[in-house]
């Protein structure tokens, strides 16, 4: 593999122009600085226009964007519609009969599912959840494996105004029960089990003990869709999936919803503990999940689009359940993992289905690096045409060999960086478009007025770090974090910028090209194999053990994942001996796992008899992000109370 640090690969050097230069949705470099001028120069209209061309509108919208009470920003506010319609409805005249959903299943099973019969799926499960006293605003649990059951599931909710909340089928019961109570949600949509790896996960006996530990039993219906089709002993609340649909019309017209109508919330952690239950608008959200499908990954009809996220998240929101279904795509949904039964799994994907755009994270590029080149090499992958990732940055050698090896080094690759926060898409390079330099995500998408800015809010010179931020709302921006306002402003908001300035809560640089490369969090949380996680959270996990008396976890670089979490421990008594250690190490570790999930679990746990704390008891995080990368401490440490514990906490467990 070639070893390159800051490598410029242009774009004849992609050899993309049968593909790209001429025949992309934004075709060149004046298109693109032809948008941003446009944007710049009237951003209303900019989107106004965009807003009137890409979405059927039931009530066209007058106004654009409402700012009168920042930074709760609002748009197209007069205007209604319907994201199941745009997603579905609208493409029946002329695609009905067009693939819309390949799934494939952990074993290998594969069904089609065209739109027709998608709408005619949703409208069922619509019915359904009608008829059991669901009403527009109601909030709906989603916790179902990656199954086209699941996409019906979030449509079904779009279509008649309740307000989804999908849960990652990898969250502990308390991760759910928390999630639950939080929404006050009055239905759960489940599955008896799912399938990963080989391996039956039961889901439903996770929902019951959650639905037990419920501080507010706000639910009063749970449906369980019957994968592994094993014996449930029903509950007074429950219907089974098939059940629900058996009798319902498969016709259910879209309810027309205000534009700021909450589609959905998305619990994402955060550094304070609590899960942040993220809130997306309808109209905003499902317009940029269409121009990013258009501008980031220049959909085209003959598309094959697979983007391999879990719906649990963000990237499964909007490039699985809307953003591809929206601009009429057909796309690839697969149940398992990449390495099940063989290590070649998505290769062997790509080629039997011809993938055409491909999308992952390079927590999974970095992994199935290490299996070798020849695996990918025994397939097929000529179909492919553009390549992308997300989660986190991508280091140039991972890019390298997703660049030669996957796309045989005639594919783009979009890296792109955005959040749960924003949407969609943020920061990106255009195929065709935009000069490439492995490990930088470019440029803003028009549209975006992005900056780096000191503490003061003022922009930084080039090659300097700062703090990211977005200086002017868009339409697909988060509109509150569900049921805590001042949250919302202190999080995203801080009095010290500017009152128009999203604060991304990422450190980043621009280079002398003024290519953006985002530095890492500039708060505790931490990017694990592309998913965020609060570092107090998994603190508070730790804490709960009636064996732990405080501890404080770091992050530190981990070749596959991104980040690895380390864990600092002060038990209660004295520290055990080595071979204790080890033990209660792993018991901490699948504690953390049952109390927010398995990805929380600490790679490393180390044991002190207290933690580096200042005289006015602080504990000095920075100290433990150097000991954990097993790195000499050369800050000032006089400040320490007891400075003799940095040699205790060097020893790993």
């Amino acid at each position: 593999m070639k070893k390159i640090e800051s490598v410029l690969l242009e774009n004849r050097s992609f050899k993309p122009s049968d593909n790209f230069s001429s025949k992309a949705n934004i075709p060149s470099l004046d298109k693109y600085n032809e948008l941003c001028l446009l944007a710049n120069s009237n951003y209303e209209k900019f989107w106004s226009d965009l807003a009137n061309k890409h979405l059927d509108w039931d009530k066209k919208f007058t106004k654009i964007l409402d700012d009168e009470n920042k930074p709760f920003f609002k748009w197209f506010t007069d205007g209604q519609l319907n994201a199941s319609f745009n997603c579905i409805d609208r493409h029946l005249k002329d695609k009905g009969h067009k693939v819309a959903l390949i799934f494939e299943s952990d074993d290998g099973d594969i069904s089609n599912v065209t739109y027709s019969e998608l709408h005619k799926m949703v409208c069922k499960l619509a019915n359904g959840l009608s008829s059991l006293g669901l009403i527009k605003g109601d909030r709906v649990i989603i916790y179902m494996p990656m199954s086209i059951e699941a996409v019906v599931a979030m449509h079904a909710c779009a279509r008649i105004g309740l307000t989804h909340s999908v849960v990652f089928g990898g969250f502990s019961s308390k991760s759910l029960q928390e999630r639950i109570d939080d929404a006050e949600a009055k239905c759960v949509i489940t599955a008896d089990g799912q399938k990963r790896g080989g391996k039956e996960i039961l889901l439903n006996s996770i929902v019951d003990e959650a639905l037990d530990n419920s501080t507010k039993n706000t639910v009063k219906n749970r449906i369980i869709y019957q994968r592994l089709n094993i014996n449930i002993e029903k509950r007074d609340i429950d219907t089974f999936f098939s059940e629900l649909v058996e009798n319902q019309s498969d016709n259910c017209e879209p309810v027309p919803l205000d534009s700021e109508h909450p589609l959905f919330l998305l619990y994402t952690s955060g550094s304070t503990g609590k899960p942040k239950g993220i809130q997306h608008s309808t109209a905003g959200y499902l317009l940029h999940s269409i121009l990013t499908m258009l501008w980031t990954f220049d959909y085209k009809e003959s598309d094959i689009f697979w983007c391999t996220a879990d719906v649990g998240w963000i990237t499964g929101h909007t490039y699985v359940a809307y953003g591809p279904l929206a601009v009429g795509a057909t796309q690839v949904i697969f149940e398992g993992v990449p390495t099940y039964p063989n290590a070649d799994r998505f290769w062997k994907l790509i080629e039997n289905h011809k993938v055409s755009v491909f999308y992952t994270a390079p927590t999974a590029i970095r992994s199935l690096i290490k299996l070798g080149s020849e695996l990918p090499n025994n397939y097929d992958l000529s179909s492919l045409r553009l390549l992308g990732t997300v989660g986190e940055p991508i280091n140039p050698e991972a890019w390298m060999w997703y660049y030669e090896t996957i796309g045989k080094s005639k594919c783009p690759i979009v890296d792109t960086w955005w959040q749960t926060e924003t949407g969609g898409h943020m920061l990106t390079p255009l195929p065709g478009v935009t000069k490439i330099k492995p490990g930088s995500c470019a440029h803003p998408l028009p549209g975006i007025i992005a900056d780096i800015v000191d503490d003061s809010g003022d922009s930084v010179e080039k090659n300097q770090g700062g703090t990211l931020v977005i200086k002017k709302p868009w339409p697909s921006m988060i509109r509150n974090i569900w049921g805590d306002p001042e949250r919302y402003k202190a999080t995203y908001f801080p009095k010290k910028y500017d009152e128009n300035f999203y604060v991304a809560g990422d450190g980043a640089r621009k280079d002398d090209d003024d290519f953006f490369w985002i530095m890492g969090r500039i708060d505790d949380v931490l990017n694990v194999s592309g998913h965020r996680l609060g570092t107090m959270e998994i603190e508070s996990a730790l804490v709960a053990n009636q064996n732990v008396a405080e501890a404080a976890v770091v992050g530190k670089p981990h070749d596959v994942k991104g980040e690895a979490i380390v864990a600092f421990v002060v038990l209660k008594g004295s520290i055990p001996n080595s071979d204790e250690q080890k033990e209660i190490s792993i018991n901490l570790k699948n504690w953390v796992g049952k109390e927010i999930g398995p990805i929380a679990k600490p790679d490393e746990i180390r044991f002190g008899d207290n933690l580096p704390k200042t005289r006015s008891g602080k504990i000095m995080r920075r100290l433990l992000r150097t000991l954990a990368k097993n790195e000499e401490i050369t800050q000032d440490t006089s400040t320490l109370e007891n400075p003799a514990i940095l040699d205790q906490l060097k020893k790993i467990n």
